[in-house]
């Protein structure tokens, strides 16, 4: 599903170039849930950016399934995202003058989809009952706690039937027990679907409940003994 080789990412500053990320290899096969781990600022949010081709390295390659997404152009990396990928971020952000299905239908407005539009919002209606939102389709987000902002972006990530979802810090803002469940959902979700997981955390709990976890430090990842 994931095959990373000799990935390499330097941002050019002003007198000074940062390199973060240096001839790092990443394997995950289709189905697998994987967690990446590692201090702040050591480059695992720019990992993962990279695997959502929403950045380009600088070096090296990225194919995931039969795309090899280091070498796409803008407009094919953005088909690419919306078909293939499913995003989960910490700070969710869901649009907040929409209602909670109107945000899971967001993605659904773009990549010229055939769908006809009653069988779209079925599905974001199934989803939304799955996750246990079934009683909050008309809430606008700020009526919503963390943790439902949180199902409502796992709902959205799936509209598109993802291959693979990438999510970044999904329990940073949670309690722990909304934690457990979010955690819960999303392996639910891996085993039910055969989706592939990525996800990025300091959350060590969450890490050990993946598959694999890997290290990320002095730009390069290692697979974690703290499981």
């Amino acid at each position: 599903m994931i095959e990373v080789r000799q990935l390499s990412k330097t941002y050019e500053t002003p007198g000074e170039n940062i390199q973060v990320l240096t001839d790092l290899d990443l394997t995950v096969a289709a189905g697998e849930t994987a967690a990446i781990i590692g201090p702040s600022g050591c480059g695992k949010s720019t990992l993962l950016n990279l695997l959502g081709a929403l950045d380009r390295p600088t070096s090296g390659t990225i194919k995931i399934g039969d795309h090899d997404i280091s070498t796409l152009s803008e407009e094919q990396a953005a088909t690419f995202r919306n078909h293939s990928l499913g995003f989960i971020f910490q700070q969710q952000h869901l649009l907040p003058q929409l209602t909670v299905l109107e945000n899971v239908l967001v993605p659904r407005l773009a990549g010229d989809w055939q769908e006809p539009a009653a069988e779209t919002e079925q599905r974001a209606r199934q989803l939304l009952e799955k996750v246990g939102l079934a009683q909050r389709l008309d809430h606008l987000p700020w009526q919503l706690s963390g943790g439902e902002k949180l199902r409502t972006a796992v709902a959205r990530a799936l509209i598109n039937r993802p291959k693979l979802i990438l999510a970044d810090e999904p329990t940073g803002s949670l309690d722990p027990a909304s934690t457990d469940t979010v955690a819960d959902l999303l392996l639910d979700l891996n085993r039910d679907q055969g989706v592939t997981l990525i996800v990025v955390t300091h959350n060590a709990d969450l890490a050990r409940r993946m598959s694999k976890t890997f290290e990320l430090r002095a730009g390069k990842l290692q697979p974690s003994h703290d499981r």
